[in-house]
């Protein structure tokens, strides 16, 4: 009987050990997805033949771009605000198979020109119609996400005819117009509280003072937040020259913060006081695009207290699909940033272009 006994005890301890070392598995497997997301689609888009490059244009500013393969016809990819061409890398891989990718930095991103005086919307998109004419050179797709889609808007409308059609993903249309903006998402997370940081000595990083500030976080996990701030502050002095990252968050968070390093924030000041707009209203935006158009939008939802928890309500996403000549309107139930969360769908909006052909 205690041999029994003995021998059903070390099955207990086999099985207790079996399961911590799962336990342990799928926690370190967690960790190493929250930390790490990123670079599976880096190396693949690496492994693609992508190349980053810099063009100085005759004014002297500097747009850094990465350049794909030549496997077709030509696609221009404008990130959105805080990003970088990397944030595409999600989808890079699989739409350079057929189409010849540029995907470039913004001014005041990434590695392109920090210059105030080209953060508007005009001044950045003409040097990006500057560099289909004269870097690029053939007739061109182009595509931009949130505030990129605007540029997107803009490249489309003005490019003539070098601009064989346009697939805006989530641009802010009309919910960053002076008379909306203070009830969107943008304003009341993002820049309402990147505008009270800029005018401080900065006694802590953005990081921290956004956990400390922003919508969602008093709305969804006020307790946790001073938390997160003060882990965040201690990361950017451990690791200076890395993004704040969270072992034990989702890759949504860290991913806010993936960029913001080569981000200038003169830039989030100019969409704070609507200087970045150039007095272009939207609705005049829309009208001018006469290219075949897909607009890509994230369904609206709603604060309880009626903020918009998204880059445009429905009505305004459908009004600007009425306003633009050809124009295909797409709805998904996403957070923003659809085509890293939903790179099937980007990739099959940008493709139809292919098929249309």
């Amino acid at each position: 009987m205690n041999m029994i006994k003995r021998k059903g005890g070390k099955w207990m301890l086999f099985i207790i050990l079996g399961l911590l070392t799962a336990t342990l598995f799928i926690i370190g497997i967690y960790i190493y997805k929250c930390t790490h997301y990123w670079q599976p689609s880096y190396r693949a888009t690496m492994n693609a033949g992508f190349e980053e490059k810099q063009v100085v244009l005759p004014d002297g500013s500097m747009i850094n771009y990465s350049e794909g393969p030549d496997h077709g016809e030509p696609l221009l990819l404008i990130h959105g605000q805080t990003g970088s061409w990397k944030s595409y890398t999600s989808v890079l891989p699989e739409l350079s198979k057929h189409w010849h990718v540029f995907a470039v930095d913004c001014y005041g991103h990434g590695n392109s020109a920090h210059d105030a005086a080209k953060y508007y919307l005009d001044k950045n998109s003409n040097d990006l119609i500057w560099f289909i004419e004269h870097i690029i050179e053939e007739k061109t797709v182009v595509s931009g996400h949130s505030s990129g889609g605007l540029i997107a808007a803009y490249v489309a409308a003005y490019g003539g005819d070098y601009i064989a059609g346009a697939v805006l993903e989530d641009p802010p249309v009309f919910s960053t117009e002076p008379d909306y903006f203070k009830k969107s998402f943008a304003y009341v997370d993002t820049y309402e509280v990147m505008h009270a940081f800029n005018q401080l000595d900065q006694p802590e990083c953005w990081e921290a003072y956004y956990l400390r500030n922003c919508y969602w976080g008093q709305l969804y996990m006020a307790n946790a937040m001073p938390g997160l701030a003060n882990y965040a502050e201690q990361y950017s002095i451990r690791h200076p020259d890395k993004p704040v990252q969270f072992f034990f968050m989702p890759q949504s968070i860290n991913l806010t913060f993936q960029y913001v390093d080569q981000y200038d924030f003169a830039f989030g000041e100019h969409f704070y006081d609507y200087t970045w707009h150039a007095d272009i209203r939207h609705e005049t935006l829309m009208s001018a695009i006469h290219v075949p158009t897909f607009f890509i939008h994230a369904k609206e939802q709603y604060s309880p207290d009626n903020i918009l928890m998204a880059a445009s309500s429905d009505a305004q996403a459908r009004k600007a699909v009425a306003l633009i000549d050809d124009c295909q309107l797409i709805e998904l139930e996403s957070n923003h940033l659809i085509h890293w969360y939903h790179p099937e769908v980007f990739i099959d909006a940008v493709n139809r272009f292919l098929v249309s052909e």
